[in-house]
């Protein structure tokens, strides 16, 4: 990569590169538990029917998205919709470079203009040294560990909770 990596919010024109950054971890690794793929064309409604409270963001580096992060919503309850879920995805060729810190400090920093999300949730299958990292990195902590709650590539998996109440300083 020659510069850091530019921010800014996604467009359709992205899609096929979130897209294939997400489906590698759908189809082999354990940062989703999604196990079906999305497709440009098909899947779009992902990025063209959100709300602006859930926003989606791309790091742009050397012309390449090489990254996205995301605020979905937690629950599709009535009661939960101060509370977003953040969604960190790197692609593998650029991962330890700092990306993942930036687009997760970026969408922090984005969710706190929004005054309809209050709380930002992450989960995070274990183990995943890098992207607890990234998480404490950006203020969230942890609050809890869904043992044994997920079943991916042969492996039964604990996920690890972590919030950042933007209320709070």
């Amino acid at each position: 990569m020659a510069d850091s990596p530019d921010i800014r919010l996604a467009t359709g024109a992205d899609l096929p590169r979130i897209f294939a950054i997400y489906n590698r971890e759908v189809e082999g690794g354990t940062s989703t538990f999604d196990i079906d793929t999305r497709e440009p064309g098909r899947d779009d409604g992902w990025l063209t029917d959100r709300d602006p409270w859930h926003p989606v963001t791309v790091a742009v580096a050397d012309g390449e998205v090489v990254g996205w992060a995301a605020i979905g919503p937690w629950s599709p309850r009535g009661a939960y919709r101060r509370t977003g879920e953040v969604s960190v995805y790197v692609d593998p060729a650029v991962r330890g470079t700092g990306i993942g810190g930036a687009l997760l400090t970026d969408l922090v920093a984005r969710a706190r203009s929004i005054p309809e999300i209050s709380v930002l949730l992450a989960r995070i299958a274990q183990p995943n040294p890098a992207s607890v990292a990234v998480h404490e990195g950006a203020g969230f902590r942890s609050f809890g560990t869904q043992r044994r709650c997920g079943e991916k590539l042969g492996r039964i998996l604990d996920v690890e909770l972590f919030d950042l109440h933007l209320d709070e300083e």
